[in-house]
């Protein structure tokens, strides 16, 4: 008798896990080495956010290095979870849409963290103008960007899901939910209140992961369906 293929992969919740916990790692360090210090956002005077930032560049420097190296686990969460799609029978567009969405996703986290190390430099954070302008960078990568990465690679994992019966449909519509919170952070490009959808996708983000590598790894063998060539 001939075995039942089995996906050979890393583990989609332990990338979430580690992920997670890299990210965590960054925002508890800079708030320790901070030392309570107000968080001051690029949208204050150049001023006020060169002196922040001056205060303690190693936070500054640390937080990044972080951020930097939560890339690499999100990375791999995105192109893992493509391959278990494609593994499970999709023959879609839906798994490229996500393929881009995690890339640009994951690229948008490295220059962010690359940019946001910049800032750590004495001899940028003597220039309140260049601090303002690498600040804003670093934070429309992070931000904006990501985010808009972050819904596509909801909505091609969602999409294909609910066509191939792998995700819960309460599952489905939470993708879908940051796939348009994501892609409406693009908004904050041209007004303000849109940044309240960074955030949203950021945070709420963790959950759909961790959810989509439970739902997609409960039987790694499993019986693969009927594989789809049209629709998303």
């Amino acid at each position: 008798m001939k075995s039942t293929p089995r996906f050979r992969g890393p583990s989609l919740l332990l990338l979430a896990t580690i992920h997670l916990l890299i990210f965590s790692s960054g925002l508890v360090a800079a708030s320790v080495l901070r030392h309570g210090a107000h968080f001051v956002t690029p949208f204050a005077s150049a001023e006020e956010l060169r002196a922040f930032l001056a205060l303690s560049p190693t936070a500054v420097r640390v937080s990044n290095f972080f951020l930097l190296g939560s890339a690499i686990p999100f990375g791999i969460f995105a192109v893992t979870i493509v391959s278990r799609l494609r593994f499970l029978g999709v023959q879609a567009a839906g798994t490229n849409i996500a393929l881009l969405g995690g890339l640009v996703a994951t690229i948008a986290l490295i220059l962010s963290g690359i940019v946001g190390w910049i800032l750590s430099v004495p001899e940028v954070l003597a220039s309140a103008p260049v601090v303002k302008a690498v600040s804003f960078l670093n934070f429309l990568l992070g931000g904006a960007i990501f985010a808009v990465g972050f819904g596509l690679l909801a909505a091609g994992v969602s999409v294909t899901g609910y066509f191939m019966r792998l995700l819960p449909r309460w599952l489905v519509a939470f993708g879908m939910l940051m796939a348009l919170t994501g892609e409406l952070s693009s908004l904050s490009l041209i007004t303000f209140p849109a940044n309240f959808f960074i955030p949203i996708t950021r945070y709420l983000g963790f959950i759909w992961m961790f959810s989509v590598a439970v739902a997609l790894t409960r039987d790694r063998k499993g019986v693969q369906p009927a594989s789809i060539s049209d629709g998303v």
